[in-house]
């Protein structure tokens, strides 16, 4: 669990002023910790603002990292801890949405063919995609941050329980809860998990966008930028297929950068001297 002693010297060289030591941990955070936001908050434009405020958290405490865990999983602790109090953001969210009301407002509206628009395996995929962050909506924030640690990032039981500063035997007990809801709702609702369900992405692209959930001719996560060298949407799609479980199809997401727009506001934010550095 604890770091390495390459990550300590990389961290020791950022807090006495070197730049490009402090890019480097930046780089190394900036996608991990956008992902994280995007499937605790579930929309790029409420995570893209999200990691701006994790990143100068991170940033402006590296003093106080002792290298008692990994940089990143520090990093996690600190982001954890901003999500879990942030105000509401999404409707699944601000409107407390249950995974019964959700299987009941994907069961409205869903075609009895499948969707033959422009883009029709795209826009399949851009459902899928938001279905799942959906799903992650419904759960509370307590659950739905084990979820993502255990399942969905596969940290090890004892890494996340120290990001929530919990017990493993506390963590444990989220995470089946989470497990046991989600996996019962995608049974019953995912024909991707189960041939027997009602749900089919396909179906339900004209009622998604209909509902401002996805835009036709414009998705965001399935156009969204993915880190260089991580896994596509394609890959991600192609996994999925293989998969039956709740945690599969929810894991089975490519792996998104943080939009490099933000990050470079974000680093000249961190130079600009209204932030004391470091300390």
């Amino acid at each position: 669990m604890r770091a390495e002693p390459a990550e300590v010297d990389l961290v020791a060289r950022a807090v006495a002023g070197d730049k490009a030591a402090l890019g480097e941990v930046i780089q190394r955070l900036q996608d991990p910790l956008y992902r994280l936001a995007l499937r605790m908050v579930g929309r790029p434009a409420d995570a893209e603002d999200a990691v701006q405020e994790i990143m100068i958290r991170v940033v402006t405490r590296l003093a106080t990292w002792r290298g008692e865990a990994k940089l990143l999983t520090w990093a996690y602790r600190v982001g954890v801890n901003y999500l879990l109090n942030l105000r509401r953001q999404s409707d699944h969210e601000r409107d407390q949405v249950s995974l019964d009301d959700f299987r009941d407002d994907l069961a409205d509206g869903l075609a009895v063919e499948d969707y033959r628009g422009p883009e029709a395996v795209l826009m399949a995929e851009e459902v899928r995609l938001s279905c799942t962050q959906a799903m992650l909506q419904c759960l509370s924030r307590d659950e739905r941050v084990a979820y993502v640690l255990g399942e969905v990032f596969e940290l090890k039981a004892a890494d996340a329980a120290w990001i929530l500063d919990v017990t493993a035997a506390a963590f444990q007990k989220r995470l089946e809860r989470a497990k046991q809801r989600l996996a019962t709702f995608v049974r019953s609702t995912c024909g991707l998990a189960d041939a027997t369900a009602f749900c089919r992405c396909p179906r339900r692209v004209e009622k998604a966008a209909s509902l401002g959930r996805i835009q036709l001719g414009g998705p965001q996560l399935a156009n969204h930028p993915v880190t260089p060298g991580g896994r596509s949407v394609a890959e991600a799609a192609a996994q999925m297929l293989r998969l039956t479980d709740a945690a599969g199809i929810i894991r089975a997401h490519p792996d998104y950068a943080a939009p490099q727009a933000k990050m470079d506001a974000i680093t000249g934010l961190l130079h600009s001297g209204r932030f004391t550095l470091l300390d």
